[in-house]
């Protein structure tokens, strides 16, 4: 089939290598380049940089506004029998939709979790099962038929950055499996049950908190549902570090919430759990191992770890 391709982030990448495989991708339209790294030069985003080495010769749009008259009858004269949308960024109106079998990739297993981060919404939350949907298009957010999902479990070990990758390749088959039902007319679209909607709004720097009187296992969620961004820092011994993989430690124990248990980075959490910092990022400093960065500073036991930031957006995650 023909394909338009709408995306900007690298979630969709895996599936536009796949309709770049397996279809005719007539055009790919993403967001403008916009300033990025310290130096703010303009940087393509993701699916542009992709689009421009896997099809070259293939029309590459990077309009401000999708909506406006000379885009939208632009991309609707190419006579394409699809359009996918994955991370696009931009809302497709009305008009420009009219008539046409638009897809997007969620990254939730709807109706569970619409809205700008349902991958961190479903870490945050220590859901068991987390997945993708590929669904219609419509005007409320994410509230389109379901036409397709894919399901597994929830690792807990993996952070945010590591599930989203893990998720855009599950999305591949779902997608090209949607496809070809559409084509053959064995699609069976499912209305999302409005009862057992959630939502996961998008997340700021005032997010990036832990709260040590919560159980280990939801400071874990919450240091690996916002790694890398906005991500965890605390205060621990002068120094800021930021916590980028921790572990639940199946410990019994009687002290107050943030101190540290041992120096090889045993933290008390609430209700007498304990969780083991594994991997840290000092302030200007690399990644490194917690005990590494423990035996050169001399650590010792009873020091107390509090949140760079408080926790006072509890209500937006």
């Amino acid at each position: 089939m023909r394909v338009v391709f709408f995306g900007s982030g690298a979630f969709g990448v895996p599936t536009l290598r796949a309709l770049a495989r397996q279809h005719e991708v007539a055009a790919v339209v993403t967001q403008p380049d916009r300033p990025a790294g310290r130096g703010k030069s303009l940087s393509p985003t993701p699916i542009a940089t992709e689009a421009q080495s896997l099809l070259p010769g293939v029309e590459l749009l990077k309009p401000e506004k999708v909506n406006t008259p000379d885009i939208r009858d632009h991309i609707r004269g190419m006579g394409a029998e699809v359009w996918v949308v994955i991370a696009f960024g931009q809302k497709l109106g009305q008009k420009l939709l009219a008539d046409k079998f638009a897809i997007n990739l969620h990254a939730s297993l709807l109706p569970r979790w619409r809205g700008a981060a349902p991958i961190n919404a479903a870490i945050l939350a220590g859901d068991d099962t987390t997945g993708v949907s590929v669904i219609t298009l419509a005007d409320e957010m994410d509230a389109g038929f379901v036409l397709g999902q894919a399901s597994r479990p929830l690792d807990p070990s993996l952070t945010i950055a590591e599930l989203h990758d893990v998720l855009a390749q599950d999305g591949v088959p779902v997608v090209l499996e949607v496809l070809d039902r559409h084509a053959n007319g064995t699609l069976e679209p499912i209305e999302q049950d409005a009862d057992r909607v959630t939502f996961a709004p998008k997340l700021s720097k005032a997010d990036g908190w832990i709260d040590f009187t919560d159980t280990a296992e939801a400071c874990r969620n919450r240091v690996h549902g916002l790694t890398p961004w906005p991500g965890v820092s605390i205060n621990l011994a002068g120094a800021t570090l930021k916590l980028l993989r921790v572990a639940v430690e199946p410990l019994s124990h009687s002290a107050m919430p943030g101190t540290l248990i041992d120096p090889a980075g045993l933290i008390a959490c609430g209700r007498g759990t304990a969780l083991r910092v594994v991997t840290i990022q000092p302030a200007g400093k690399k990644p490194m191992d917690f005990t590494a960065f423990a035996n050169g500073r001399s650590l010792a036991a009873g020091e107390v770890a509090t949140s760079e930031r408080q926790p006072c957006a509890r209500s937006g995650t």
